[in-house]
């Protein structure tokens, strides 16, 4: 038999911006219930050292910085459930939503944090390698490849960044491109062609990776399935994903205003969506930025929300 709970705020979805906002609701008494989907503590759980997130001098393990802020939560009362909230029904307060076991959970608001996940290539290599020598966040983990050769993977703008960010840093970027021209605007490809250390390789593709327990090169095919196909092996110490994000929204589809690429859409300034009592946070409602100290101040910001929609709701 299907249980049901209620509180005044749910929270699908953990990582940065789940558990913050679980932190902020917690310590206002709103009693959150912090779903954590898919990958509790979010993709940072897969990141192996963090430098670049305040207050850690010394660097320190994704999984580790994760279960901390995810203790900080418990601590002031977070209910959290390692569990997936399958289906929501935004039409009328208070909302419904249905967990993967078939429970309910009947909540006065919501917050959105079920962040975004990279697109991989699909080679198992990536899986082998990955948190050693291949990466989806050039601005994560660009630092660790400092004077070294690295390659990125893509022909758009998201690619030409991450190629020009890695560029000031490492002393030589391969760009990996499938078809035969850039897919990026014109301004971000005449900053790739003129930038002396990234050397582009057209009509290529990835066929897999090696190295002795990290990243030392890429296998190379330029002219797949063609008469001049031609295999070569590049060496390298880093391969950088840049084809894109997914976000994981697709069970919010037809009820909540979501971008074309799937990102949930907001009311800046606020975390505010097009259904009043949903705030969205994190990844999942960010294309540009993608960083989990951005993530955890948006996890704030939809707590103070929340708090602030349920405090005008009681007044009416």
């Amino acid at each position: 038999m299907a249980e049901k709970t209620t509180t005044r705020v749910l929270i699908i979805g953990s990582g940065p911006a789940g558990y913050t906002a679980g932190i902020y609701a917690s310590r206002a008494n709103l009693a959150p219930v912090i779903y954590e989907g898919i990958q509790p503590g979010g993709q940072l759980t897969q990141t192996s050292e963090i430098e670049n997130f305040p207050g850690f001098p010394e660097g320190v393990q994704g999984a580790d910085m994760m279960e901390l802020i995810r203790k900080q939560a418990i601590r002031f009362g977070a209910d959290i459930r390692p569990r997936i909230i399958t289906k929501v029904d935004f039409s009328k307060r208070p909302f419904i939503c249905e967990d993967d076991h078939g429970d309910i959970v009947e909540a006065e608001t919501v917050i959105i944090s079920t962040g975004a996940s990279a697109k991989y290539l699909g080679l198992a290599d990536e899986e082998k390698y990955r948190g050693m020598g291949v990466s989806a966040c050039a601005t994560c983990d660009g630092f660790f490849y400092r004077k070294r050769v690295v390659a990125v993977v893509g022909g758009g703008d998201t690619a030409c960044e991450e190629a020009l960010y890695l560029s000031a840093i490492a002393k030589k970027v391969y760009l990996i491109v499938r078809k035969d021209y850039l897919r990026a605007s014109d301004v971000m490809q005449k900053r790739v062609f003129d930038r002396e250390n990234i050397e582009v390789l057209f009509n290529c593709n990835t066929l897999g990776l090696f190295g002795d327990g990290e990243v030392q090169g890429a296998h190379i095919v330029r002219n797949l399935g063609k008469e001049d196909e031609e295999k070569f092996d590049i060496d390298i110490d880093g391969f950088f994903l840049g084809i894109g994000h997914k976000p994981n929204t697709d069970f919010l589809r037809g009820q909540i205003d979501l971008d074309s690429e799937g990102y949930v859409m907001t009311k800046a300034p606020t975390t505010a969506t097009n259904v009043p009592g949903v705030f969205a946070a994190g990844d999942c409602a960010d294309p540009i930025y993608r960083q989990a100290i951005a993530a955890a101040g948006t996890g704030c910001r939809a707590a103070l929300d929340a708090e602030k929609f349920l405090m005008k709701a009681e007044e009416l």
